[in-house]
């Protein structure tokens, strides 16, 4: 498989654990972002660093966009207020801040997922004794 397939295979998947993990935090607890990337590494990615981008990028957006459209919705009130709180300045850092906490979970999500399916794929005769 070449790399350009790699990558294409790779953007399908962020795009749907995107979709998923969006979808998913709307209705259920913030683990849910594991879920969707686990499943997409396991079954579309065959690079450990595609599947680990793939889901820190799909999940992070997810999250991002949800901060984002909150964010616009209070005409930035409560994000201004947590960034006074912690001091961080801008609302815009608790933003980037949103999104590497959301996109952590998927990217560990997805990469465990590729890992358990390499390992599943091992043939008795490949295990080292």
């Amino acid at each position: 498989m070449s790399i350009r397939e790699r990558i294409l295979i790779g953007m399908k998947a962020f795009l749907a654990i995107l979709i998923l993990s969006w979808i998913g935090t709307l209705f259920l607890p913030w683990w849910i972002l594991f879920i969707p990337a686990f499943f997409f590494g396991a079954w579309m990615l065959e690079h450990g660093l595609i599947a680990f981008l793939a889901g820190f990028a799909g999940a992070g957006f997810a999250w991002f966009l949800q901060a984002l459209y909150i964010h616009i919705a209070n005409d930035a009130i409560i994000t201004t207020r947590i960034a006074e709180m912690m001091g961080l300045g801008s609302p815009w850092v608790v933003l980037l801040l949103t999104f590497l906490i959301g996109a952590l979970p998927g990217g560990v999500g997805a990469l465990t997922g590729y890992l358990l399916k390499i390992n599943l794929k091992k043939t008795p005769d490949s295990v080292a004794a």
